[in-house]
């Protein structure tokens, strides 16, 4: 009978009898993921059960998985919770590492390479000021998705009160661009092999609900000195976002419909497709050596702006010559100034170019060879991306909407 009843439930849900895909998939790529299974959390008696719905939407809210309603004294925010996910101890950074000179300086964070004191192996520390921005959101990024094999590893998470320390693999090969740009012999066919693997790597982010956000040249690396496409790593997810519910709830896209409201799906997809954006100015400028929209580092951020909006870029003459029209049609729907109209990751994936790479020409492409210049226009442009800009308030008068009104006024006088 209990068998009999099983199978009834078996056919008429179609989560329990495997018939369709469940809602998200638990990411544990090590042992010590096991820390989302601790005894602190699982021993706890359940005070709010979706068998009776304590309101009228809460079974919403449930989407398969246990799990134990938070009491007023727990909604305190806790201090270091990521930290001790990942350290039983309350060991500091200076305790296990020796810090050496820097790697690089940003906004609200410092990178600097550093020696582990138990074994001598290298790593990178970046140290995230918490008084300029909460790195929350990062640390639990790069736990869930950091195993993919071209995203950076975190190794190792501190907290001292003042800064959180990301101690993660060291990128001995540099930026990619630089390296590429360096390349006196550099071929269509290794330019697919390279956006191939970028792109597979943001594919997989976009489908688990992950926008990157700040795609720039600058952190895409290569953690050794090989330049094989495995050893491409995407860094940095300061900016990063994951798509959630309204509750809070992290969701994958395909289980969005009834949980997100829409404009949180279509700040996504924006988000998404800014990430597509960015890869295409990357594959612009491996494949001629120069940026599509900055002609150096002297360029204003306005006469940048202006021609990005404009979405007007030049795939003729000069140094494309030498370049495929397959390369220069993905260039082009790549770069579209229409985010809607932009293709997706998994489009790219599937565009001939990319998907015959093993048939493009090996002969070399006729690049402009000047790096240091390239460098210089690159960081113009997301400069000029990133700057905020506070709005001016001007008269009435001057807004669209009086002067259309003003005209038809106008106009009705005429008659």
């Amino acid at each position: 009978m209990v068998l009999r009843r099983l199978k009834d439930i078996s056919s008429t849900i179609p989560l329990i009898g495997m018939e369709s895909h469940p809602p998200f998939k638990p990411a544990s790529g090590r042992p010590d993921d096991t820390f989302y299974f601790d005894p602190e959390f699982t021993a706890k008696t359940p005070r709010d059960s979706p068998g009776v719905p304590p309101s009228a939407n809460a079974h919403q809210l449930f989407r398969g998985f246990s799990f134990v309603a938070i009491t007023e004294e727990e909604t305190q925010p806790l201090p270091n919770v990521i930290v001790k996910q990942l350290h039983r101890s309350t060991s500091q950074f200076s305790d296990a590492y020796d810090i050496k000179e820097d790697i690089g300086v940003g906004s609200y964070s410092i990178c600097k390479r550093c020696l582990h004191k138990g074994t001598g192996m290298e790593y990178a520390v970046k140290i995230i000021s918490k008084a300029k921005r909460d790195p929350t959101e990062e640390v639990e990024i790069l736990l869930r998705y950091g195993q993919h094999p071209n995203i950076i590893t975190l190794k190792d998470v501190f907290d001292d009160g003042r800064s959180v320390f990301l101690v993660t693999e060291l990128m001995k090969g540099g930026e990619l661009l630089d390296k590429i740009l360096r390349q006196k012999f550099f071929s269509e066919r290794e330019a697919s092999a390279v956006l191939y693997t970028v792109t597979k790597t943001l594919e997989y982010l976009h489908v688990q609900g992950v926008v990157h956000r700040d795609l720039k040249p600058s952190n895409i690396l290569y953690v050794d000195e090989s330049g094989n496409a495995e050893s491409i790593r995407i860094c940095d997810f300061g900016f990063a976002k994951q798509l959630r519910a309204e509750n809070g709830l992290l969701m994958t896209p395909c289980y969005t419909a009834n949980f997100v409201a829409p404009e949180v799906l279509k700040k996504q997809g924006y988000d998404a497709a800014c990430d597509i954006w960015s890869l295409g100015v990357l594959l612009y400028t491996m494949l001629t050596g120069f940026t599509p929209f900055a002609n150096g580092p002297e360029d204003t951020p306005e006469e940048i702006l202006a021609r990005i909006g404009s979405g007007k870029f030049s795939l003729s003459g000069g140094y494309w010559n030498s370049v495929s029209p397959e390369a220069k049609d993905l260039v082009s729907k790549m770069l579209h100034v229409d985010p809607h109209q932009r293709l997706t990751a998994g489009q790219v994936l599937r565009q001939p170019w990319v998907v015959h790479r093993e048939q493009l020409p090996r002969y070399t492409l006729n690049r402009q060879d000047a790096p240091h210049l390239v460098k210089g226009a690159m960081a113009a442009t997301y400069s000029a991306l990133n700057r905020n800009v506070s709005p001016v308030l001007e008269p009435v008068g001057c807004s669209t909407l009086a002067q259309r009104r003003g005209l038809k006024k106008l106009t009705s006088t005429a008659l």
